[in-house]
């Protein structure tokens, strides 16, 4: 069994209300040094046979809108002896 984390986010040029939203809490609670703030979700699939194209196909037709948001593929490493 393979694990894979799918990061959605939203594109760059979009505006994250949720983000600026976050981020001016941050500020309002004193960390100034916090510019910006994007917030995304993360997926964690458990697979029987890992196929990255099999992943792709599941992000384009349901776990990510393409037309707004980007997502990155993560193969998770399990750790040895765990």
């Amino acid at each position: 069994m393979t694990t894979v984390r799918v990061y959605v986010t939203l594109k760059p040029s979009l505006l994250d209300s949720a983000g600026r939203t976050v981020a001016g809490a941050l500020q309002k609670l004193g960390y100034e040094e916090l510019e910006e703030a994007r917030i995304g979700k993360m997926i964690e699939l458990k697979l029987k046979d890992y196929s990255e194209t099999r992943v792709k196909e599941m992000c384009e037709k349901l776990l990510a809108n393409p037309v707004i948001e980007d997502y990155r593929i993560e193969e998770v490493k399990e750790a040895v002896g765990a």
